[in-house]
């Protein structure tokens, strides 16, 4: 068995929040031209890539995304 407990790995302590900064951030890192979605294109067109140099820059591209 196993239990879930709902905490931090690392516990945060906010002062005053602010939605707007908040909605800009996770647009970046998750939107549609956010860090994820480009590194996920990188990784998903090295599958179709013929040429192995090729296959391996964007494999590497894509990590370091």
């Amino acid at each position: 068995m196993w239990t879930y407990n709902k905490i931090l790995q690392y516990p945060i302590n906010l002062k005053n929040r602010n939605p707007r900064m908040a909605k800009n951030i996770i647009s970046q890192y998750g939107g549609p031209d956010g860090e994820l979605a480009a590194s996920l294109r990188y990784l998903s067109q090295r599958f179709s890539m013929p040429d192995e140099i090729a296959k391996a820059t964007l494999n590497d591209i894509g990590t370091e995304e």
